[in-house]
């Protein structure tokens, strides 16, 4: 069985697409390599935030679905997104930079043995930084190159992805029995687990809580997280293990940028399975990746119909010169 390669990516959902596009382009620094739309719901849009080339592994993707209530945190969800930066001296970087913008974050920590720094934006969605200092596994993607942060501190990539249950019995046999994750390490109600090469990039974190309330999705919280294989054939592998487990999956679903498979694992907990490729510079060139209302083929007839449901947002960047800003 090919194991899973590590994190693909993450889903969210936010309040605004327009505040979304800014903060992630010049509080964060990651680049817009896509700007389309929800495949299933055409008037939502669909952002991806990635590393300069739009590599698998380093994107946190947006929906903002029209009048969704806010989200409610709690148990039983994916409670929050991690992105790697290259060392623990990025970490004194972005709390400078967090405190001048007035991001709220929670000052520097030490987690499993790599030092962390956890913030939240405007919708209170939950992220934070993690050092790659001492990281040895799956190697990070390329900090985006022309935008605002130095890249010595610039984000790379997604690191581990936090969940929180009610079942931790049960959601461990998930991810070791069926996903082929191990458990590597235990800091109170936090569990530490990895699939593959291991490392920041292939991790997951599990946070065994039955004390809050159920959480509640909307703007402000994830919809799915998504692991890496390699191709379809793979992709197809896992499928069969699966349905083999007892779980209903989507089957094979082509979303053009890369091929899919979804199963919700547990209450709330949704995961897919995503290819590597093709990736995102099929239809637009790399100096202009994101700056056009990008669309997958079978939608490119709607066209007309969909630049009337979604309100134009001005995500052009190339004729725009960032300074580095180092503070």
């Amino acid at each position: 069985m090919n194991h899973l390669k590590g994190v693909h990516h993450v889903t969210a959902i936010t309040s605004s697409a327009e505040e979304n596009y800014k903060f992630f382009t010049y509080v964060l620094g990651m680049r817009l390599v896509k700007k389309t739309v929800n495949q299933d719901d055409i008037q939502t849009y669909h952002l991806f935030f990635a590393d300069d080339k739009g590599s698998a592994g380093t994107d946190m993707t947006f929906f903002d679905f029209p009048n969704i209530p806010k989200g409610v945190h709690g148990t039983n969800e994916i409670s929050k997104t991690s992105f790697r930066v290259p060392t623990d001296a990025s970490l004194d970087y972005w709390e400078k930079r967090f405190d001048r913008l007035h991001v709220k974050h929670t000052g520097i920590k030490e987690q499993f043995g790599k030092k962390t720094l956890s913030f939240v934006d405007f919708d209170d969605q939950q992220y934070q930084l993690i050092s790659d200092e001492h990281d040895t596994g799956i190697a990070s993607g390329t900090p985006w190159q022309d935008g605002p942060i130095p890249l010595e501190f610039a984000i790379t990539g997604l690191g581990p992805v936090f969940v929180r249950v009610a079942d931790f019995n049960y959601f461990k046999d998930v991810l070791e029995k069926v996903m082929l994750f191990t458990e590597i390490g235990e800091d109170g109600h936090f569990h530490l687990f990895e699939v593959g090469e291991g490392g920041n990039g292939a991790q997951v974190i599990v946070e065994h809580n039955t004390v809050l309330p159920v959480a509640r999705q909307g703007f402000g919280t994830v919809h799915h997280a998504a692991f890496r294989v390699e191709d379809r054939a793979v992709l197809d592998e896992w499928t069969a293990r699966f349905e083999s487990f007892g779980f209903h999956t989507s089957g094979y679903v082509n979303r053009h940028f890369f091929e899919s498979l979804y199963a919700r694992v547990a209450p709330q907990i949704l995961f897919e399975l995503a290819t590597d490729g093709p990736g995102f510079m099929g239809d637009e060139p790399y100096e202009t990746l994101g700056e056009k209302l990008s669309l997958p083929p079978f939608l490119e007839p709607k066209r007309t119909q969909i630049e009337g449901l979604v309100r134009p947002i001005d995500t052009v960047r190339s004729s725009i010169t960032f300074d580095k800003e180092y503070e």
